[in-house]
């Protein structure tokens, strides 16, 4: 099915861009990371990866044309595929969108008075200084959340600097400053949420006064809120000597005899005091901090006496204790990661083929292959290896399903799910039928350790054409998974478990594992999936064979 790519916005201030050389060309087949075009932008030439797979069907801007940004660029589908409607639905939709902009510097147009009145505020800005607004940085991307700010206000910002570490909903990413100058002013403070191009910062001169800028900023996607969890005021304008800011989270004590005001604003502690009150169970909200801006140091919490209650007041058998409990924002992976199961589990027919494996061939392997030197693999590096080649028999299984069509994949890109304090990301082990084990272990080692310091890549994520879920290592004996669409498939992996066996007429003690395929019943038929895993069974059983 076509796929429509409009031209990206590859810097915070870029509005429209130019082609400044094709890198493909109409005809030409599309791979998820080739370089498609360079691009022009206000600030530089960037390579402008795809997205997406396919051969390039039509090309809607030439080599050295400009256009603005999210109009026509180019079109990736099938090849043969007939695109002339979608060619004159698109370029409608494009011209429609010049014909609004156009439009939006009509008086007695309603929809463009906060357009019109940022762009007076962005043409009117006193010289040096520049509106910083949050960059779309994956093609997903609608809103961010500010994770971290590597500057503050009143720091000098050179060009290339790291201004903030931006959460998407793929991944954090470091956002670097296309700007030199000083930061005067935070838009948006660390752990709150906004839509792409609202007010991120102002950089200018140091000295500058930019307050009646940032105030009356009045991007339509500005700080997103939610009912359910409302956050506090955002500050209008910071000032220097403020360097943290609300969190999102939102904190409510009760008891019997006292009762302490709600704290809506995020508790500034040093790693070192929030260690220390862990262990002694110490509420942090409870605690006066002494440090910089009231932040809370560790002798505030190694002197921090707890409130005396008065049994005269409760009554001799009235309990005192009290109710506590924290109401924490869903970051951004928590909501895609929603927002995607929920769709599979509720589009995709789900259904269930449970398996147990005899694992002492296995065990015995995998000792034997760990005693050469520099050398050691992992139970889960021969499921990911085994998987793989039994998925090139099995290419049903190793499918994707469209509205249209269903796509059986050649290559195998097994993803891997990895557990993140956020909640759970899948990066993709490419090609993994044609690696070795110890360059699966290697590469599944690298793409954790990323995953969990938050460093991985769109790129890194995008791509599997099966997943493989291991729950073994914390004990777990068997569970089923929700499908990682655009999958068919997700193998659930659980723990090797010692226990009377029957083998050969009698009962002796043996290994067993249990594994569950979830299989999407629009693709992959129960007959399929069962001899996708007598497959499996085959080369787990018998690992020699993976070296073959």
């Amino acid at each position: 099915m076509a796929i429509v790519v409009n031209m990206p916005r590859l810097s915070d201030t870029m509005e429209e861009g130019t082609v400044a050389a094709w890198l493909k060309k109409v005809g030409d087949k599309v791979e998820e990371g080739d370089i498609l075009a360079e691009i022009e932008t206000d600030k530089a030439t960037m390579e402008f990866e795809s997205f997406n797979e396919g051969t390039l069907l039509h090309i809607g801007v030439q080599e050295g044309e400009t256009t603005k940004v999210d109009a026509l660029l180019a079109i990736i589908g099938d090849e043969g595929e007939d695109i002339s409607e979608l060619i004159k639905t698109t370029g409608n939709a494009s011209a429609e969108t010049q014909k609004n902009e156009e439009s939006k510097s009509t008086p007695d147009n309603p929809e463009a008075e906060t357009d019109t009145q940022n762009s007076a505020e962005t043409s009117n800005l006193p010289e040096g200084v520049t509106l910083v607004t949050m960059p779309r940085l994956s093609d997903t991307m609608e809103e961010g959340t500010v994770a971290t700010w590597l500057k503050k206000v009143g720091d000098t910002v050179e060009e290339g600097d790291i201004l903030a570490e931006i959460e998407t909903d793929k991944a954090t990413m470091e956002f670097e400053s296309f700007q030199s100058g000083t930061l005067l002013e935070i838009g948006l403070q660390e752990g709150e949420s906004a839509k792409v191009d609202a007010l991120l910062a102002i950089i200018g001169p140091a000295g500058t006064d930019v307050s009646g800028i940032a105030k009356n900023f009045t991007a339509a996607t500005q700080a997103t809120k939610t009912e359910e969890t409302p956050k506090p005021q955002k500050l209008e304008t910071a000032k220097p000597d403020t360097q943290t800011a609300p969190r999102t989270a939102e904190k409510t004590e009760k008891s019997v005899t006292t009762s302490t005001a709600q704290t809506n604003g995020r508790i500034f502690a040093s790693p070192l005091a929030k260690k220390i009150a862990k262990e002694k169970g110490i509420n942090l909200s409870q605690v006066r901090g002494t440090g910089e801006n009231g932040r809370i140091v560790k002798s505030d919490v190694e002197n921090f006496t707890p409130a005396a209650t008065s049994t005269a007041t409760v009554g001799k058998f009235v309990p005192t204790g009290q109710e506590d409990f924290e109401d924490i924002s869903n970051s951004q992976m928590r909501k895609a990661i929603a927002k995607a199961l929920t769709n599979s589990k509720y589009s995709a027919p789900h259904y269930y083929l449970s398996v147990e494996f005899d694992m002492d061939n296995a065990i015995a392997f995998r000792e034997q292959f760990n005693s050469i030197p520099d050398t050691k693999i992992s139970y889960n590096d021969i499921i990911v290896k085994a998987c793989a080649l039994a998925l090139k028999q099995h290419p049903q299984v190793n499918s994707q399903w469209f509205p249209d069509k269903m796509r059986l994949n050649n290559h195998v890109h097994i993803g891997v799910a990895v557990a993140v304090p956020d909640g759970l990301v899948v990066p993709v082990v490419r090609f993994a039928n044609e690696q070795s084990l110890q360059q699966i272990n290697a590469k599944v080692k690298e793409l954790a350790g990323k995953a969990r310091n938050k460093k991985l890549t769109p790129q890194e994520m995008e791509g599997s054409t099966f997943t493989v879920s291991n729950l073994g290592m914390f004990g777990i004996d068997t569970f089923t998974s929700i499908i990682n669409q655009p999958n068919s498939a997700i193998l659930s992996v659980g723990n090797i478990v010692e226990k009377p066996v029957v083998k050969n007429g009698q009962i002796v003690v043996g290994n067993t594992m249990k594994l569950s395929l979830a299989c999407d019943h629009r693709t992959v038929d129960g007959a399929t999936g069962a001899q996708f895993l007598q497959t499996l069974k085959g080369y787990i059983e018998n690992p020699v064979t993976l070296l073959v």
